[in-house]
This record gives structure tokens, sequence and C-alpha cells, in this order.
């Protein structure tokens, strides 16, 4: 399995990716974070004090927001809002396509709507999403094992090109959702392609890890949440 460095650099890869295709326009009073933001400039120009931007998202380190991330930048309804007095928090840093690294395991937004998905492959989970150092599940089993797609969707990416994911899909479901199936020995789709749920994607394999095993991943607007949520027992 990949070390826990090295599953950190390659979530820098793929958080890019997945911002990128996670880009359809946000509602009114939502703002998608993009590459060289910072809080403090998102809470300027939407002429808001920083404290509130932090509180109606409850981010906890305001350094921490993502490129593709969503923030509320206007009050919810019957929400007060803070006076417009200076903040101490730490809200000039850049903004660049990374991992959240103090990431508590987050659940989907209360606001997220739900996803049917299947389970992508049959197998022995061995490592569970925890937010952290790990961005989604481990499913192991042999090689050439089937995997299939979690829902039904659009292949936005087939490749190699992200260090320490292998042979590598991922699948646009709809404007907020994509799933991420990494390590495969053989890729069956191609991008652009549609899929449908449970049809075959991919072959389990062990590209660009030590062993033989899928890792899945589930992003809602560009953020990893526990796909386990959204699965059926097993």
């Amino acid at each position: 399995m990949l070390t826990t460095r090295m599953r950190r650099l390659a979530c820098v890869s793929l958080v890019a990716v997945l911002a990128a295709c996670g880009s359809a326009p946000v509602g009114p009073g939502f703002y998608r974070v993009e590459r060289g933001d910072t809080l403090s400039k998102i809470a300027r120009d939407n002429r808001q004090p920083v404290q509130n931007i932090v509180r109606w998202n409850n981010l906890s380190n305001p350094d921490s927001i993502e490129v593709g991330q969503v923030l509320r930048v206007a009050p919810p309804a019957g929400t007060a809002t803070a006076s417009t007095g200076s903040t101490r928090a730490r809200s000039g840093a850049a903004v660049e396509p990374r991992a959240t690294p103090a990431e508590t395991a987050p659940a989907a937004p209360a606001n997220a709507p739900p996803i049917s998905l299947v389970w992508p492959a049959a197998g022995t989970v061995i490592h569970r999403f925890d937010g952290k150092n790990s961005k989604g599940i481990d499913i192991a089993d042999s090689a050439g094992t089937p995997v299939v797609a979690a829902a039904a969707g659009t292949v936005v990416y087939a490749g190699n090109g992200l260090r320490g994911y292998g042979n590598l899909l991922i699948i646009k479901h709809n404007a907020d959702y994509l799933t991420a199936y990494a390590h495969n020995r053989a890729l069956l789709v191609k991008e652009g392609q549609t899929v449908q749920q449970g049809q075959k994607i991919a072959e389990m394999g062990d590209s660009d890890n030590d062993r033989v095993m899928l890792h899945f991943e589930l992003r809602y607007d560009g953020r990893s949440i526990d796909p386990s949520r959204s699965l059926p027992p097993r």
C-alpha cells in the first residue's frame, strides 16, 4: 500500500483534477474557490467580514480552503451577520490545490442531495475513510477482479498521469458528485464515455501500488466524503 506521505502527495494532483471536473455553476449566495484565492479576498469581494465566512461554513482553519470547494458567502435566512471589524484569522495564505491537512472526517454536508451507490468491486475493505490520510476506501481482492461504476455518469478522466494513483478513472455523476477508481490493472472505458451503474469499467490491479486493490473515492462539490455512507451494507 502507499505510504502516508505518498498518499498525501497524490491527493494534491487528484484534488486539482476533481476540482476542474466539478466546476459547475453554484447557486446565489455561494462561491466556488479558485486557484490563488484567499479567504480574505473572497470575503472582501463579497463584502463580508472574514469571520462571517468562517462561521457560515464551519471552517476550523481559515487557511484550509481548497480549490473547487463551495463556500457560502451570503447569510443563511434568519442569520445575523457579524460586524465588519478586524479578524485575527490567518486568512492571507494563497490557496493551492491540496488536500486539507488537518481535516476531520466529514460526512456529506447537510444540504447535500443523496446519491445511491453500488459497491465498485468485490473484496475486503482494508482501509476506511478518515478524511485525513485516507480520502476514500481501499478494497482488496485478486488481480482482474471487475471494477464497476458505482453510479451512472460520464467518464471525465481515464489515464495514469496522477502519481500515486496508477491507472485511474474519474466519473462525474451530476453537478455535485464525482467518484474515483485507482490502481486498476486495465481501464475499459474512455474519457467522454457514458456509463451505467454497475457497468464494468476496469479490472483491479496494483498499478502504482504494492498490492492488488481498488482505491475508491467519493467527492461532493470537490470535497472528499465518506463513500460508505452512500453504499449499501456489506
